[in-house]
């Protein structure tokens, strides 16, 4: 019932606000994803009978899947505007957008990079050290399946299924998830394994990690953390960057891409944010094609 309404307002936004290609394919998929999420909780309603409460729960899933804060209020005004064409078309009396406000998200949310600022970093990595090997697969990943930190330093290479494309992840509540890795990550991280962590001693308990520190333990939150920061002043970045910005990163630039909301849930490891009712696993081959095809290091 949406597809109609959509295509009017496509037109609308071409031939009467004039707008370029870009932007007009920008608003109709903001009004896209509202439709998606209507459909993911359940909500079968006309654009008509959309209420600001719907709106709202929109917003915060957005902002749970952890969308930056400008997305998000990019997004909105692609949505205000879908309202504001039905309400000059008189589909609607009343504009449910009118007191919604841009999201206002605690200071604590990390800064996002943009690719260019990923960029940056990855070309501040010293190649010629074991270490600056090691760094560039763990930024690889960390960016290519918006893995958590813990998910990180807690990967095991019998868990990294390559010739498929994925990774086995433990998340949080002992959760598992299988999670697709882009080509990048992939190949510097077998460079890693075969060139570096194979000259390393593991010690007892770590056989199976990963990513070793170079006396063959564990790495630590905080040396991930340490890894980042380094790298991000070297760049000359200056944002709060964490490892959970890479994770932020990931859902921004996927969505902004144009995959789905379901299936960026599904990669980050969330519950579903509305109803038990619509957490059903996504085809595997679906999620690796959103990363082929949505994600700049795909």
């Amino acid at each position: 019932m949406w597809q109609s309404y959509i295509k009017h307002f496509k037109n609308y936004l071409r031939l009467e606000r004039s707008l370029s290609g870009n932007s007009v394919e920008a608003y109709v998929r903001d009004v896209e994803k509202l439709e998606e999420f209507l459909t993911l909780t359940k909500v079968d309603l006309p654009p008509a009978r959309i209420e600001e409460a719907h709106l709202s729960a929109f917003l915060k899933y957005l902002s749970e899947l952890g969308l930056a804060a400008h997305s998000q209020a990019r997004m909105l005004s692609g949505i205000k505007a879908f309202f504001k064409y039905l309400l000059l078309e008189n589909e609607i009396s009343e504009n449910p957008t009118e007191l919604l406000e841009s999201p206002r998200l605690p200071r604590k949310l990390p800064d996002v990079l943009s690719y260019e600022d990923i960029e940056s970093m990855l070309a501040a990595i010293d190649h010629s050290t074991p270490e600056g090997t090691r760094n560039r697969a763990i930024i690889e990943v960390l960016y290519s399946s918006g893995l958590r930190v813990s998910e990180l330093t807690g990967l095991l290479i019998t868990h990294c299924y390559f010739d498929i494309g994925f990774i086995r992840i433990l998340g949080k509540g002992d959760k598992v998830r299988l999670v697709p890795i882009g080509r990048e990550a992939i190949k510097y991280t077998q460079l890693y394994l075969e060139h570096v962590r194979n000259d390393i001693a593991p010690k007892k308990d770590s056989e199976d990690i990963v990513f070793l520190n170079r006396r063959g333990g564990q790495l630590t939150r905080v040396m991930i953390f340490l890894i980042i920061k380094d790298l991000a002043e070297k760049a000359g970045i200056n944002k709060t960057v964490s490892p959970h910005t890479f994770r932020h990163s990931f859902a921004t630039h996927l969505i902004e891409g144009g995959a789905s909301l379901r299936a960026v849930q599904e990669m980050l490891g969330h519950e579903s944010i509305t109803t038990t009712e619509i957490y059903t696993h996504l085809d595997r081959d679906y999620l690796r094609q959103v990363i082929t095809e949505f994600h700049p290091r795909g």
